[in-house]
């Protein structure tokens, strides 16, 4: 057990004085009144928000939806990209006794009329009428609906619907029921309490239908406590939101840590411009997904490979210095005075500046979790002077169970458990954790959660062990494990992840169970390999046909080919096949946060696989 602690009854948390999420919702607005809280995009220009503007806004929508029935307990589901109105009918709800339940963009109509039902809800906000083409297509199958809240009109101004209103409509009935009651907002807070199901995040639902998971006031309330000391955030930081806000990180980032710090949350225009983005708002932290930390180190290669001699020089030099710098920092060496010297040298020409453009000159710490990272991508980051530390959850934790910090950081490991959270490992490997923020189990599926709960502790389905220095190492997922005709377990997620540390490779699935030997499906980074294409002269019309450019299947080869030589004979990929479809989070290979879902692509690309064992 990581923190030498036996389980038993968790007592009650506070933060700040505060044991709901309503509760510390009311105080920061109270305390922040006209300091700017979100800020987003509106035609190309950036716009403020106060603390002021969420807290009346979330008053004015939650009074308009006790007004159209909303009572307290009830689902309100909440289709859109991330935008202030998402938080505003988020705490609207919250603050009203209701469950928040957020749906993906990219789920199909089908997929919305499952979680929709599965989640009993009342209501349903869409941001458009891109979203809102998805209910009318499937309306029929959602009668538990009393009305649908569209946040914007465009595109709309003529449409007219018994059921569908709009968000500025919803706003002014909040309005009128706030003067004839002024009192009715700030009581239902008053109302909450801790063990109250605060929303639901639904799972992936990759073995079976999605399950929505339920976390209380008390799990984020839990949460806040245990993360807030270790994360080094200011009241004066600008943080860049642009996860789904469904995905329970997100969520913790851009709403629970802003609870906690009273920072400012920017809006990300989409995924699309999550880069453009994060160079115009320089935030002074960043929490992403593996897969953005990676396509940020491919557009340094990028630019590498098209700069002088002198700047590839220059680049490549300061980086290898400040490498030399990391590597005795991860080992609690002492760094020689000549080459801080020369490291002082190379920041003050090129690393700063690189930091400039990446937009990551005011990033005091950079985190990443959802999925396994190369810890040579760590090192390359440290190099550059980007401190980015490795954390470990699950949405049945609330988000954040175990994470590194500036003051203890091991390299390689996800960290140790956050204050208040025990962790050990069952006989079979898998983690198994207790604590606050351990959820309250699935939603109208008591015989799951008992699955999951076991004699007090959260089954996790990873696989992973426990050093010495009481740091956690995630090896991979026990469905995951591959068992080979000869009889090896191994655990793919390592293969992958030092894959993926490749410039050329987005993605990979590692195949082998009861097979003689693994493979490898790959998902080519494009950007990066057109340009290898390009440079090369090399034809090709669309993607499918640049992945069978045998330049390019040479190149991949390559890549492999290094991966394999730093594993043993039996964890190496002797053939691989390159995925050739363009994948969008739109996807079903594909989760919101860019992760292949391992059955589904192997079920797909059975034929792919096939190949590479017909021999």
């Amino acid at each position: 057990m990581a923190d030498g602690s036996a389980p038993g009854t968790l007592d009650p948390v506070t933060f700040d004085g505060c044991a709901t999420v309503a509760s510390l919702f009311q105080k920061r607005c109270r305390e922040n009144g006209g300091r700017i809280a979100h800020r987003e995009k509106d035609l190309g220009i950036w716009k403020s928000y106060s603390w002021d503007d969420y807290y009346n806004h979330a008053q004015w929508a939650g009074l308009g939806l006790a007004r159209l029935g909303l009572e307290r307990g009830q689902v309100v589901s909440i289709l859109s990209e991330d935008r202030r109105e998402w938080l505003y009918v988020d705490m609207a709800t919250v603050c009203m006794g209701g469950i928040t339940n957020g749906v993906y963009t990219t789920d199909s109509a089908a997929q919305l009329s499952y979680l929709v039902n599965d989640s009993d809800s009342v209501f349903l906000f869409v941001e458009n009428d891109e979203q809102l083409d998805k209910w009318l297509e499937v309306r029929d199958d959602m009668p538990g609906l009393r009305k649908i809240i569209v946040f914007d009109r465009d595109g709309l101004r003529e449409f007219s619907d018994p059921l569908v209103m709009f968000f500025d409509d919803l706003i002014a009935l909040g309005r009128e029921a706030a003067e004839e009651a002024p009192d009715r907002f700030d009581g239902e807070i008053a109302a909450a309490q801790p063990d109250d199901i605060l929303m639901l995040v639904y799972t992936s639902g990759t073995t079976g239908p999605p399950k929505g998971a339920m976390l209380s006031h008390s799990n984020m309330i839990f949460q806040i406590t245990a993360a807030m000391p270790s994360l080094d955030v200011h009241q004066s930081d600008e943080q860049l939101c642009f996860l789904p806000l469904c995905h329970v990180l997100e969520r913790v980032v851009s709403t629970y840590v802003q609870l906690g710090c009273s920072v400012t949350v920017n809006f990300s225009e989409s995924a699309e411009t999550v880069f453009e983005n994060l160079q115009e708002v320089s935030p002074h932290t960043f929490t992403a997904v593996p897969r953005v930390w990676e396509k940020i180190y491919s557009t340094v290669q990028i630019t590498r490979a098209e700069a002088t001699p002198v700047g590839r020089w220059a680049l490549d030099r300061a980086i290898r210095t400040g490498m030399s710098k990391a590597q005795l920092e991860e080992l609690g060496k002492p760094v020689p005075p000549a080459l801080m010297t020369r490291y002082r040298v190379w920041e003050f020409l090129v690393l700063r500046n690189l930091r400039r453009i990446l937009g990551m000159d005011r990033l005091r710490r950079g985190g990443t979790g959802a999925a396994p990272i190369s810890p040579e991508l760590l090192r390359w980051y440290h190099a550059i002077g980007v401190r980015l530390y490795e954390g470990y959850g699950a949405t049945e934790t609330s988000g954040v169970a175990t994470f590194n910090s500036d003051q203890d950081n091991v390299m390689g490991s996800v960290g140790k458990p956050v204050p208040g959270t025990s962790v050990r490992i069952a006989e079979d490997g898998e983690i198994l954790v207790q604590g606050g923020h351990v959820f309250q189990g699935y939603w109208k599926k008591p015989d799951k959660t008992a699955e999951t709960i076991r004699d007090g502790w959260l089954h996790t389905g990873d696989v992973g062990r426990i050093g010495n220095d009481g740091a956690l190492t995630i090896t991979g997922r026990i469905k995951d494990i591959i068992i080979t005709a000869g009889g090896k377990n191994i655990t793919p997620a390592e293969i992958e992840s030092r894959l993926k540390f490749s410039p050329f490779v987005s993605d990979a699935v590692i195949i082998g169970d009861k097979r003689k030997y693994l493979t490898c499906l790959v998902m080519i980074d494009q950007e990066n390999v057109e340009k290898f294409a390009q440079s090369r002269a090399v034809p090709f019309s669309d993607f499918a046909s640049l992945c069978a450019a045998t330049e390019v299947q040479e190149l991949i080869r390559s890549e492999i080919d290094a991966v394999n030589q730093e594993f043993a004979r039996v964890e190496q990929i002797k053939d691989f096949r390159l995925i050739d479809i363009l994948l969008t989070a739109e996807d079903d290979e594909l989760t919101p946060t860019m992760k292949l879902k391992r059955s589904f692509v192997e079920e797909k690309h059975k034929a792919l696989i096939d190949s590479m064992y017909a021999a």
